[in-house]
């Protein structure tokens, strides 16, 4: 619980000060005076100033956010000395620089973290495909179990090389955006044997991208060896004979491909509500053997499963992605443009009714996954960082009052015109926007709530 709350704390930190830095930074080299530079909300926690014309910068209680605060004649008077230093005098590429440069600086700030984790090399499943659901897309272009995908294709002609399973559900995911097909060159576990298959993405009834996408696509998990690992004592397994280290060869005579294939084994041996014996063949220290297996009958949701109280699967083989320095530095480029486009779409989508509300994340799942990610190591932290970065800087690119997007829509409307939006429209425009917001904000928080009660 302490990892995620400091990790949650330096995340919101560190986004929060490379935004208004941006601000500030442009602000102060286009001769604008900046009064405060603020981390968070409220109540002061420390403040340093080095004399009474400089900039204060203050730190306060509700880390929230953030704010730089410029001279403005518009928030009371200006001495005439200081007036070329005040922001709404400035000419408007000079506005438009300032307002801008805070969002710019997240998604910079992106590219270097994007880059930093490809430098620093993260662990990632290989990609290596369980067994697909029979009848999905993946069961019907002919995947099976331990294949392993080397590249993807939209078109068939222009490859580009898979190097893990991150690698290949995010092409899956653009595909699945754009409604086109995938093309992909497989090979078996040992290298040898390459084909390419078709996955028939263009059909899914539904784009809408979600957890269960991969499910229904049928390519959500990666290859494990059907091994048994710790087997609870007392449990199901344990009363049927099995032990650490079996291999599951067969159940009813079936072959079992990988460790997917007899999980799904065992939760469908509830039969008319009840949990039916099943014929296991074994493989233990060399021999082979044949023992029966009753799982035990347990509620899962609004169904009825069975279990045997076992780990099944040994973890998934790992290949290490790292990249040399103009190479990463390319890929946090090519990550944080595709990510902006990605985050820009479904935005989009969720606007006209083509994407779930559910999609949108607040600060509680922000801080879970922080959280997560320290724990795997520095360079998934950073990805992580950079990908809510990302999100950040999107955002705040919004055309939205009280968002820098939304002033920057205010200077297009200046520069058509050859005048300022009156007054009387800037507040409606700014109270429309602060109930937009807080609206989207309700939605956040009502989905992070609802996944931490497993309701989504």
């Amino acid at each position: 619980m302490i990892t995620t709350v400091l990790a949650f704390l330096l995340t919101l930190g560190v986004l929060i000060v490379i935004h208004e830095y941006g601000h500030y930074r442009v602000a102060v080299a286009c001769g604008v005076k900046v009064l405060r530079f603020s981390v968070g909300f409220g109540r002061v926690l420390w403040r340093r100033q080095s004399h009474p014309e400089a900039t204060e910068f203050v730190l306060c209680a509700l880390p929230l956010g953030g704010y730089v605060r410029m001279l403005d004649t518009r928030e009371g008077g200006v001495p005439a000395a200081q007036r070329s230093m005040a922001f709404d005098l400035q000419s408007l590429p000079r506005r438009t620089a300032i307002v801008a440069a805070g969002p710019l600086a997240n998604l910079l700030l992106a590219v270097l973290l994007f880059a930093s984790a490809c430098w620093i090399g993260i662990d990632e499943p290989k990609a290596l495909l369980a067994a697909p659901t029979v009848g999905t897309p993946a069961d019907q272009a002919g995947l099976r179990a331990a294949d392993w995908v080397r590249a993807a294709s939209r078109d068939g002609e222009q490859w580009q090389d898979i190097d893990s399973m991150t690698d290949l559900r995010w092409q899956i995911t653009q595909a699945v955006l754009d409604g086109e097909n995938l093309n992909l060159r497989i090979s078996q576990r040992d290298g040898h044997g390459l084909r390419d298959v078709r996955l028939e993405l263009s059909r899914l009834q539904s784009r809408e991208i979600d957890a269960q996408l991969l499910q229904r696509i049928g390519l959500a998990g990666t290859y494990s060896e059907p091994v048994l690992g710790d087997v609870r004592a007392g449990g199901a397994g344990a009363a049927a004979g099995l032990r650490q280290g079996d291999r599951v060869l067969a159940v009813d005579d079936r072959p079992v491909p990988d460790a997917q294939a007899l999980r799904e084994r065992i939760r469908a041996s509830v039969q008319d509500g009840q949990a039916r014996s099943q014929r296991w063949t074994l493989e233990r220290a060399g021999q082979k053997l044949e023992v029966d297996v009753t799982p035990r009958l347990v509620e899962d949701g609004n169904r009825r499963i069975g279990r045997i109280e076992a780990f099944i699967g040994q973890p998934p083989e790992m290949v290490n992605v790292r990249r040399g320095p103009i190479e990463g530095l390319s890929e946090g480029v090519t990550r944080t443009w595709e990510v902006s486009a990605l985050t820009v779409r479904m935005l989009g989508r969720m606007l006209i009714g083509e994407a779930s509300l559910k999609n949108l994340s607040g600060p509680l799942t922000i801080a879970d996954y922080a959280g997560q990610s320290v724990q795997q190591g520095l360079a998934y932290y950073l990805g992580f960082l950079a990908l809510v970065s990302v999100s950040l800087g999107v955002l705040n690119l919004l055309p939205l009052p009280m968002l820098d997007g939304g002033h920057l829509m205010y200077y297009l409307f200046e520069a058509i015109t050859g005048r300022p939006i009156s007054d009387v429209w800037l507040a409606r425009l700014q109270r429309g926007g602060f109930a937009l917001l807080m609206m989207m904000m309700s939605v956040a928080l009502f989905n992070d709530v609802a996944r931490l009660l497993g309701l989504h």
